[in-house]
Formats: structure tokens, C-alpha cells, sequence
């Protein structure tokens, strides 16, 4: 299969994301500083692992499809989705709320073309599909550092109130 034009841009734009989301990650993990320190440094490494090796699946899928993905430094300065990351040394907290918001836009964006890619590729979009299940996981892993625990709801009550069973049988 030869991909069409639109299929190769479609895959060009998710690879330029994730090539930036590693060398965010890579930015972040080396500007990091604050409580848990050690925690968020070590996922984030993770993190830029995986997006090293995404980007290096897509790109040999594209290869694979007659399509040639571009992942020079202008190329992905200037085509990417995600915002700018910050110089110097960054908050923990700070690093986590920016982290999920790359990792958000790097999932939205690949969500956004998959329906086309889909439609002419199904192998690809099921390449697509696992970087999606898992950006989303490390979204939610990385965003529960910044979380307080939810407030559990008021349970109703399983009896009318003001009436005791004994009432109810009489």
C-alpha cells in the first residue's frame, strides 16, 4: 500500500508531536525541582521512553507506506501542537499540570486525524489507538500528583427517613 497525501500529512502531524513530547519531557525532566522530586523525574522518564520509541514506530510506518516523515528540528519547531516549554527550573506541581497538557495535546491531536487515517489505513489507526491508551494513562498518572482525593457523595438513605423497619411493619 502507497499512503495517500493525506495520510502521510495526517501521520506527519502526529510524529512532530511525538518528537516534541520527548524532547519536553526531556527539558522538564532535567528542569525539575520541589517536593517529589524523584518520583516525577523517574516518570517522566518513562514517559520520554515511550515517546522516543511511539515516534520511531510511526516513522517506520510511514516508511512502510511509501511516506517519508520529517522529523527535522525546524519541521517539528514549527508544525507541533503543543506549547512552548518554559527555561529554567520548573516546580513540581508547575511540571505536572504542564506535562498533562502536552501529553492532552499530543492525544488530541492524534484523536482528531484518526478518523481519516481509519478510513485509509486501519493498520495504522490501530498503531494510533495504542499511543492513545497509553498518553491517556500517563496523562491520568501524572495529573493524580497535583489531585486531592474526591469527596465521596452523600449515600441517600435506604429507608425513608424518620421511620425505623419496626415502623414499617407494623
Amino acid at each position: 500500500m502507497k499512503a495517500s497525501a493525506e495520510l502521510g500529512g495526517n501521520l506527519q502531524s502526529v510524529l512532530v508531536d511525538l518528537i516534541e513530547l520527548h524532547l519536553q519531557g526531556k527539558q522538564a525532566h532535567w528542569s525539575v525541582v520541589g517536593h517529589n522530586f524523584r518520583d516525577l523525574h523517574l516518570q517522566l522518564d518513562e514517559i520520554i521512553d515511550d515517546a522516543r520509541i511511539f515516534s520511531d514506530e510511526l516513522a517506520e510506518r510511514m516508511r512502510a507506506l511509501d511516506a517519508l516523515p520529517d522529523g527535522r528540528t525546524e519541521t517539528v519547531a514549527r508544525d507541533t501542537h503543543l506549547p512552548k516549554f518554559p527555561a529554567g527550573e520548573v516546580d513540581t506541581a508547575e511540571t505536572v499540570v504542564m506535562i498533562t497538557e502536552r501529553l492532552d495535546a499530543t492525544v488530541k491531536n492524534i484523536r482528531k486525524v484518526h478518523d481519516a487515517v481509519d478510513e485509509e489505513d486501519p493498520t495504522s489507526a490501530d498503531v494510533l489507538h495504542g499511543f492513545i491508551e497509553k498518553l491517556e494513562q500517563y496523562a491520568w498518572m501524572v495529573s493524580a500528583e497535583n489531585r486531592l482525593p474526591r469527596k465521596a457523595a452523600a449515600k441517600s438513605p435506604t429507608r425513608p427517613s424518620g421511620r425505623s423497619v419496626t415502623d414499617l411493619t407494623d
